[in-house]
């Protein structure tokens, strides 16, 4: 904590360098989507999450990872390179690995697949322009979920046409490439990207490689109509190293898991995943007048998926398809404007899974043949009332989701469901704009997300039909806008949140994961980011920006009991107490800049007990670099920069409630990378 508070009052000794000038930097609005708003975030009604382009690139292009751990209320893991858990507010309890009870979209076409899980570690972070995070409830629009949704977007232009490339290399063997394409005019845009990144990991057995194609292309056939598609396809390998327990991971926390008894370690397993992903979408707008415009998406998921574990090898080809529509009217009622809203998602799975004996890296003799079906549904409503600087808006959700289980590889076979809903979702939200540059608001949201199929088929092997849904219930209220002749930005939230019939995580001795309904919760929390970006008028610094996120939680169980111990009142496993950033953002000579980033994250606790905490840890960045360009059509930029500059021994990424203590998956220690940039823009 006071390396933290020491690196912050140094980021903040840097403002004296600022004096006032003509030349007034201002931050932007920045129109979003979330809740179908397409308006600019003062006038949203909710706690939404931002990271635009310029935020992704205060860092190097590795990973989605250090960007969205600077939104206050929101945790990004990875236990090991391209593993990855994605927390809102508290909703990774339930993952042991993988993203679950979070809602995705891509380009406004679903992501998250019909079971519940998503593969973020799919995606290139050079080629999305704009991420959105819903903070709670997303259900009254999006489905089943209580953890909150994301949205992402792949940037279109209508006036460019550039082709740039990129490298960059670092420490423990990373290497990182991507070509571009971007075109667009009035009538269509198109970009296509390739990227290639491999590293060798900091810890034994934390080999990745990625290979991944992506393209959107946007065609207007008239003023009233639109067609966009969405393609990607990736072709991922990494390596898991397992977790440690405290005496393995404080002797040397690059080792990977070692063999126990007769159990071997990851090494001797090759423990990894094999993911091979091609994905289609294509969406279609429609306006039939003026007031009234239609949204349909269809898309189509494709995944190949091997994993080689300590315990077993599991292998499945997961085939997804869905769809999503949605239609609004806006008009005009006694001096209010009224935009009514109505539609729905539909989503179903088949998957195909085999899990064999591990030998060594190889499957051997077979263990279970199953084939499981996934259906997720849901129709949604959604009504607004603005009239001068108030705006209501109330929004409904019913949801369905069912899982069939046919296990192959027994005398008859044996057919298993579980059946969740129909669940109706409300949400209500009011927002007061005070003036052109501050509004408050405060919203109620009901959630509800049935178990994913990962959590009724665990890795245990075991089709748990007696897990129950989890119900939550949000009541929020903030305030966002701008000071000083909008040299200030302030977006502050502050929440309660109860969850009922909370999912956690268990393992059992031979290290399976399984789950169990474990009472309720009660969540409060308190979120703050502040920016400023004052005027500037010296000849040195061309420009700066201060920023500083604050995430306070005070999460508890509520009515825990296992074995007859009591956990209520115990703070939530896996999220921390305090989430403290800062950073720093400044230009020189319009050419060089340098970004300084820093986080720290207060103890977390590892187990339902609270008998075991991960200790705190500060973690402070670097970029520098220089851009300019060769002549009109060639921008270039040259990059260095550093990560963990304090050389902090952490996890980020815990196993949480692990068997025989193993709750430790180091991550990097102090690592360095450089690179180039280059493009050619036949636009000039």
């Amino acid at each position: 904590m006071k390396e933290f508070l020491t690196i912050i009052i140094c980021l903040q000794g840097l403002s004296l360098m600022a004096q006032d000038s003509d030349s007034v930097k201002i931050l932007q609005e920045v129109t979003i989507r979330s809740y179908e708003a397409n308006r600019p975030i003062l006038q949203v009604p909710a706690s939404v999450g931002l990271v635009l382009r310029s935020d992704l690139q205060r860092f190097s292009n590795t990973s989605l990872v250090s960007a969205i751990n600077n939104i206050p209320g929101i945790r990004m893991e990875e236990r090991s390179p391209g593993s990855y858990r994605f927390s809102i507010r508290g909703s990774s309890l339930r993952s042991p690995f993988g993203v679950r009870n979070v809602k995705a979209y891509w380009n406004e076409l679903p992501l998250t697949d019909p079971g519940g899980n998503t593969y973020l570690n799919q995606f290139d972070a050079n080629a999305i322009s704009q991420i959105e995070i819903i903070k709670g409830p997303g259900s009254s629009l999006y489905g089943a979920g209580t953890g909150g949704v994301i949205l992402l977007k792949t940037q279109l232009s209508e006036n460019e046409d550039l082709i740039s490339a990129s490298w960059m290399g670092g420490s423990f063997g990373l290497s990182n490439y991507q070509l571009s394409l971007s075109q667009g005019n009035k009538n269509a845009s198109h970009y296509v990207g390739y990227q290639h990144q491999q590293s060798a990991g900091y810890r034994e057995q934390t080999r990745m490689v990625r290979d991944q194609l992506n393209s959107t292309f946007r065609f207007s056939f008239s003023d009233k109509e639109e067609l966009e598609t969405a393609i990607f396809y990736t072709d991922l390998y990494y390596q898991t190293p397992g977790g440690l327990n405290e005496a393995e991971f404080l002797a040397n926390p690059k080792q990977a898991r070692p063999g126990a008894g007769t159990q071997p370690g990851a090494i001797a397993q090759q423990a990894g995943v094999s993911l091979r992903s091609f994905y289609t979408g294509i969406s279609h707008q429609y306006h039939f007048t003026k007031n009234i415009h239609n949204r349909t998406g269809v898309y189509g998921n494709f995944v190949q998926f091997n994993n080689p574990a300590i315990r077993n090898f599991e292998r499945r080809l997961e085939q997804n398809f869905g769809a999503r529509s949605i239609t609004d009217a806006s008009f005009e009622i006694q001096g209010w404007k009224a935009i009514i809203q109505g539609g729905g998602e539909f989503q179903h799975g088949y998957s195909p899974v085999k899990n064999y004996k591990n030998l060594g890296g190889y499957a051997g003799l077979l263990q279970s043949d199953e084939e499981i079906r996934t259906l997720q549904y849901s129709v949604f409503g959604q009504g607004e009332l603005s009239k001068d600087n108030w705006i209501l808006t109330g929004g409904l959700s019913a949801n369905w989701v069912s899982y069939n289980l046919l296990q192959l590889n027994r005398a008859p076979a044996l057919e298993q469901a579980a059946n969740y809903g129909p669940v109706i979702t409300p949400r209500v939200a009011l927002l007061r704009k005070i003036n052109e540059a501050f509004s408050v608001y405060g919203n109620m949201s009901w959630g509800f997300s049935p178990p994913t199929l990962a959590e009724v088929r665990p890795s245990n092997g075991v089709f748990n039909t007696t897990l129950k849904p989890e119900n939550g219930t949000q009541i929020e209220m903030g305030g966002k806008g701008y000071f000083a002749n909008r040299k200030f930005f302030v977006d502050v939230a502050v929440y309660h949140f109860v969850l009922d019939k909370t999912i956690v995580v268990r393992r059992d001795e031979d290290g399976a994961d399984y789950f169990v309904n474990a009472g309720a919760t009660n969540q409060n929390g308190i979120e703050l980011l502040i920016n400023w970006q004052p005027e500037i008028s010296s000849s040195i610094l061309s420009s700066l920006k201060l920023w500083s996120g604050v995430t306070l939680n005070q999460y508890e169980f509520k009515d825990y009991i296992k074995d007859n111990v009591s956990y209520s009142g115990n703070q939530l496993t896996g999220t921390p107490k305090e989430v403290l950033t800062g950073g720093a953002d400044l230009f020189f000579a319009k050419r060089f800049f340098l970004n300084v980033t820093v986080n720290y994250t207060s103890e977390i606790p590892l187990n339902d007990a609270n008998s075991v905490f991960a200790k705190s840890y500060t973690l402070l960045g670097a970029k520098a670099g220089y851009n300019n360009q060769l002549n009109k059509k060639v921008p270039f930029e040259l990059f260095a920069g550093a990560d963990n500059l304090l050389d902090e021994t952490y996890s980020l990424g815990n196993d949480l409630n692990a068997a025989g203590g193993r709750y430790y998956n180091a991550a990097f220690g102090r690592n360095y990378y450089f690179g180039l940039k280059l493009g050619v823009d036949f636009t000039k």
